[in-house]
């Protein structure tokens, strides 16, 4: 079923009288350290880091991204009234991505490689600590072995470099069958196995980023997260998945926001956040069709007020 964007908002509306509502939202709020976070380009948002910056300040987000490559490009003195202006919004910085393509050939990585001193140094010059990046659960070429030796070689150089400047390096394995299965080898697509990828690469500024959707896909449960602790967890990812679809046959682009549906146990995956005391950001990546379709304020509006809705049903 398509939805208008007029259906959607209209949806939306309701959602956010929950948390709206004090006495719905007063005790999760009591609870919870994460923030609500901007992450704008995971919701079809077409933003400069500035725009992206006044987007979560209209929406009632808490925390926004940070793009390494708009952070290097600013002088020390455009950094700091950058800084000033979150913080007068009464924002603070989420994470950000990794800017290396460590997935590609070896030209391409040494490429990403040789700039990421430069951006990680602006990170933390305008005060970012976390940043994330993705493991793709599958290759064409290379065996598991092979793929996992290339994987930690070459996270193992980022992660240097990050340790460098004081940020910390999220994973994110990504669980879907469907795509773990679409060539030739799987690969890493569990929180254990990721795990195993942390010990090889080696450094300690290793660490997570949790996906409700990949929790869910790869099922597991939220002993799984409690088993961790909030220091591991770098960043997490909040999305629902959508009704009468077998979860071994869910496709990855296919989402839902956060606690539309209820096929994922939000509940429980935000108790077991909440139970770790995770005080990172808690961002929306529903690779929905009717979400990107919006304009930038309408996008922002319905995904804050998902992510709310679903704290209000998980920790309220």
């Amino acid at each position: 079923m398509k939805l208008s964007r007029r259906d959607v908002m209209a949806a939306s509306a309701g959602l956010f009288s929950l948390a709206a509502c004090p006495a719905a939202f007063a005790s999760s709020e009591a609870k919870r350290k994460f923030t609500i976070d901007l992450r704008w380009g995971s919701i079809g948002v077409k933003a400069n880091q500035n725009e992206a910056i006044e987007l979560a300040a209209s929406h009632g987000f808490e925390s926004v991204a940070a793009s390494p490559q708009e952070l290097a490009k600013l002088s020390d003195a455009q950094s700091q009234a950058l800084v000033a202006s979150l913080k007068e919004k009464g924002l603070v910085w989420g994470s950000s991505g990794l800017p290396v393509d460590f997935r590609k050939d070896t030209e391409t990585f040494k490429q990403g490689l040789a700039a990421l001193p430069s951006q990680a140094a602006a990170l933390r010059r305008a005060g970012v600590d976390r940043m994330g990046t993705w493991i793709r659960p599958c290759h064409d070429e290379l065996t598991y072995v092979a793929n996992f030796k290339q994987h930690a070689d070459r996270l193992r150089q980022c992660a240097k470099i990050l340790k460098d400047h004081d940020l910390r390096l999220g994973l994110e394995y990504v669980g879907t069958a469907t795509l773990r299965n679409s060539k030739r080898f799987p690969f890493i697509h569990t929180m254990r196995e990721t795990a195993e990828l942390h010990s090889a690469i080696g450094v300690d500024n290793m660490g997570f980023v949790l996906d409700s959707w990949h929790w869910y896909t790869a099922g597991e449960t939220a002993d799984d997260i409690r088993s961790l602790s909030a220091n591991q967890i770098v960043g997490c990812d909040l999305n629902d998945a959508p009704k009468d679809v077998p979860v071994d046959q869910q496709i990855d682009n296919r989402r839902e926001l956060p606690a539309a549906t209820g096929v994922i146990d939000v509940k429980s995956f935000l108790q077991a956040l909440i139970d770790v005391g995770y005080d990172g950001p808690v961002r929306a990546e529903p690779f929905n069709q009717a979400l990107n379709k919006m304009d930038n304020d309408a996008a922002c509006q319905a995904t804050s007020k998902a992510i709310r809705k679903a704290i209000t049903l998980g920790v309220g």
